[in-house]
């Protein structure tokens, strides 16, 4: 958001009857992504964490309920008769009813695009780990490994070059295409596939192909789609079984659109030859989870985003579709 838009803000007159309640805050702003630009809204209550039998509590009476993944689902809506706007932090929306939102009346906004750049970045941070172990090696050295070597080094683990490797891009939006440009950069051939095509890019070899035909050509495939009603497990043990043994899954979109135990099971029996996972289909992941016991699988807390240049992006976005749905012109709307 640029200085004209946070000027803006700073003009605006604070309402003190408008009433606007972050129901999970603390991903957003561990303490570091002051919440100041929210308060010249009105009168602001911040929780960091909202447990699901406090969510009708703590929403009663809000004119606006600002939430990352406290769900607001219909039973909770049409409790809350003040409630006029939905601002959701983060650029998925599962997390709301939009049918009771919109029959209401009431708008939701997401972010979208805050954090591209992030997660793009980290998807490749993922796959890097897969092909050199980085972490693994740095820790053999702090034991001493290095020290007792007789030679002038030492690698416990195949190291994989991606120059000339082919890299599947399951989704095309903002982050998909960015990634593509970084493995271009890279020297790797992408090819994608996306439900809604569009021009391709400039750089070559570029191609638009079928999604059986990315899982079995690619050496790397990274997932990039949203999860919908309809794609839920969809990377299944047939589609996992089309992969070469020798190419790596990335998931940094959402953990519920990959199947689970298929993947384990892919994973155990060196059907792929390995998995870097920064989402899961539950979150926080269960004890009971497979992939815990999968062989080759890196597993990350869902932190791709969570760079601070992102988390500011967010804040002032948040903030910009306030002050849009106050000024009775709601933008990023998605209900």
């Amino acid at each position: 958001m640029g200085s004209k838009v946070v000027e803006a803000i700073c003009e605006m007159q604070r309402d003190e009857s408008m009433k606007i309640v972050v129901l999970d805050g603390h991903t957003t702003n561990p303490g570091d992504n002051p919440w100041d630009v929210l308060k010249m809204f009105g009168d602001l209550t911040i929780y960091d964490r909202t447990p699901n039998e406090k969510i009708l509590e703590r929403s009663i009476g809000a004119d606006i309920l600002v939430t990352n993944k406290t769900p607001l689902m219909a039973k909770t809506i049409e409790q809350l008769p003040d409630l006029k706007f939905i601002s959701v932090l983060a650029t998925g929306y599962n997390v709301v009813n939009l049918q009771v939102t919109a029959a209401r009346g009431i708008p939701i906004s997401n972010v979208p695009a805050y954090s591209t750049a992030s997660v793009a970045q980290y998807t490749f941070a993922l796959l890097l780990e897969l092909c050199h172990h980085v972490g693994l090696h740095s820790g053999q050295v702090f034991q001493g490994r290095w020290m007792k070597s007789p030679d002038f080094c030492f690698w416990d683990r195949s190291q994989v070059e991606l120059a000339g490797k082919t890299i599947g891009l399951v989704g095309y939006g903002q982050i998909g295409s960015r990634v593509g440009k970084i493995a271009h950069a890279m020297g790797m051939d992408v090819i994608a596939m996306t439900r809604t095509p569009k021009a391709a890019p400039e750089y070559t070899p570029f191609e638009w192909v079928s999604l059986e035909g990315l899982f079995s050509r690619a050496d790397v495939v990274s997932l990039h789609c949203p999860l919908t009603d309809d794609n839920a497990g969809f990377i299944d043990k047939h589609l996992l079984g089309l992969m070469k043994p020798s190419a790596f899954l990335i998931n940094t979109a959402r953990g519920a659109i990959v199947n689970e135990p298929d993947l384990t099971e892919a994973l155990n029996q060196d059907s792929s030859a390995g998995a870097a996972l920064d989402v899961i289909s539950e979150e926080p992941i269960k004890a009971e989870n497979p992939l815990l016991n999968a062989k080759n699988c890196l597993i990350t807390p869902h932190i791709a985003w969570a760079t601070l240049a992102a988390r500011k992006r967010l804040m002032q976005i948040t903030a910009e579709n306030i002050r849009a749905f106050i000024n009775g012109k709601p933008i990023n709307v998605v209900n």
